[in-house]
């Protein structure tokens, strides 16, 4: 299926926006908004690739729209280009300096706004790239623990500015009687096994806000968006129990000599003041989950 890359238009004339989608709707998917305030309000629903932005605009200009997008963590990396009728020179250095990619003076020359158009979204293909790369553990293929901590980091400031809408809650799991597998399967076996455990924590995922990352070791961590301790909890016994379906066998542990996991459950609280507090309560769960007996889910409290 092809996905187009998404092009955010704002600009208040119509006839401008009409002359952009004609220019470029045949190689992009091009949507538009007449405000700042309606700019926003789409970014909400869906984060675009590249925005081609007006400047002189009622009630909030581009530079301010430009000076918002740059301040949020969601938002700052979207390339923004200045598409305006303002042509001197310290009007450019305005718009670069409010951290603009680009600058295109109306009328503009179609070739030239294509070849720019194209060029700062291969520039920002390269740079997804790259990212997802430093994002995600190389064994795995799940997020790896700084992606974490920067999502966490982000979960938090939501919930600290929306507490009745942003809860979010995490999984701490564990691989039961890891470090016996790994002594006697050996390490190629131990990390297929760690594979094994991180597809079906993967399939896990509901959608896009939900993360799923290894913590370290043989330790994995869900942050499951919007979601309930309650909710975490019937999650976390599905991948407990997936796992426990996968039969990989692991003679070194008692009981049904197969490879389990044990998990901690909690929720974030308006009380609770940092990422580090939030894991410390899911790690005491988890510890009494394996305290009492191991492959099963504990809520942290």
């Amino acid at each position: 299926m092809r996905h187009d890359p998404y092009i955010l238009v704002v600009d208040d004339q119509m006839a401008n926006i009409e002359a952009l989608g004609e220019l470029l709707a045949e190689h992009y998917d091009v949507r538009f908004a007449m405000s700042g305030e309606q700019a926003l309000a789409q970014l909400n629903k869906q984060a675009p690739d590249l925005i081609l932005l007006d400047i002189m605009m009622p009630d909030m200009d581009g530079y301010e729209l430009c000076r918002i997008l740059q301040s949020k963590v969601d938002t700052a990396e979207i390339p923004v280009i200045f598409i305006t009728a303002l042509a001197t020179p310290d009007e450019e250095t305005r718009g670069l300096d409010a951290g603009a990619v680009d600058y295109i003076v109306k009328p503009f020359n179609p070739s030239i706004v294509r070849a720019r158009v194209r060029n700062h979204l291969a520039f920002k293909h390269a740079k997804d790239q790259l990212r997802i790369l430093a994002q995600t553990d190389s064994l795995t293929g799940l997020a790896n623990r700084r992606f974490l901590f920067e999502r966490l980091l982000l979960e938090f400031e939501r919930a600290r500015d929306l507490p009745e809408t942003s809860m979010f809650s995490l999984v701490l799991i564990d691989v039961d009687y890891f470090k016996r597998y790994n002594d006697s399967q050996g390490h190629v076996a131990g990390d297929f096994c760690l594979q094994r455990v991180a597809g079906v924590i993967k399939s896990a995922l509901r959608n896009p806000n939900d993360l799923m990352a290894r913590y370290g070791g043989e330790e994995f961590c869900c942050l499951l968006a919007a979601t309930q301790m309650h909710e975490a909890k019937l999650i976390a016994e599905r991948i407990c129990q997936s796992v426990s379906e996968l039969a990989i066998p692991n003679p070194k542990a008692p009981g049904q000599h197969i490879v389990t996991i044990s998990a901690g459950v909690a929720q974030w609280r308006s009380d609770i003041p940092t990422v580090e507090g939030l894991l410390q309560i899911a790690d005491q769960a988890l510890y009494n989950a394996k305290a009492a007996g191991r492959n099963r889910v504990f809520l942290g409290v």
